[in-house]
């Protein structure tokens, strides 16, 4: 089963291997028939597509769950949801073919969202400013290592940049195979134009998760009635 939640709120500061504990208690409470590994060590068969990086939210997570018995998708949604504490919410649940990849192999891109703090909105035109940002041919980042520094062009990972509202929205590349982090793609704003940038002056929210073709991860599955 492909499992959809959101992580809001307060639980935007919990890091991912307190969220693994936390869901691996809650399955075990909400009584649901999750399997386990064998050997002498079992544990519960999980995998998570995208880990969310501290203080960002979300309503676009995935995890895969390996199950034996399952109700529908609508009760297992219910069950599940009776054990989460406030921030985080199970939004949907679709049975997958017996041949599909998991979760995290699949994953390409995501869309966020970017508001600014009250008070913290940068001084120049915000869709102009990307507007010329993207009409470069190449956007140059050096990344640091703890043995090395290298320099990328980072434009083929930003699939679509633009204002939005009162903040920006951006679809990157994200995964195992490449991943461009949404405060880099800001930090090289600000750099652009001449400015310096402050990461506690906007807020990131993961909307959305994809696999190939911008198809997103529950698409990939079915709803059990």
């Amino acid at each position: 089963m492909r499992i959809k939640f959101a992580k809001e709120g307060i639980m935007r500061f919990i890091g991912h291997l307190d969220m693994m504990r936390y869901f691996q208690k809650a399955f075990r409470r909400s009584g649901i028939d999750i399997q386990y590994s064998q050997g002498y060590s079992p544990h519960q068969l999980i995998s998570f597509a995208a880990p969310l990086g501290v203080g960002l939210t979300s309503t676009g997570e995935y995890m895969d769950i390996v199950m034996g018995e399952c109700p529908s998708s609508e009760e297992l949604v219910r069950r599940i949801n009776e054990q989460m504490v406030e921030g985080v919410r199970i939004l949907s649940a679709v049975a997958l073919p017996d041949d599909s990849k998991n979760a995290m192999s699949i994953v390409t891109t995501a869309d966020y969202r970017i508001t600014f703090r009250e008070d913290m909105a940068p001084d120049f035109d915000l869709a102009a400013a990307i507007e010329d940002f993207m009409a470069q041919d190449e956007i140059i980042v050096t990344k640091k290592t703890k043995k090395s520094e290298k320099t990328m062009d980072i434009k083929p990972m930003i699939h679509c940049f633009r204002a939005e509202g009162d903040g920006c929205f951006m679809n990157v590349a994200t995964g195992s195979t490449q991943n461009l982090k949404p405060e880099q793609v800001m930090s090289t704003l600000y750099q652009f134009m001449g400015r310096e940038f402050d990461g506690f002056a906007i807020y990131i929210h993961r909307a959305e998760t994809y696999g190939a073709d911008f198809k997103t991860l529950e698409s990939y599955g079915s709803r059990i009635e």
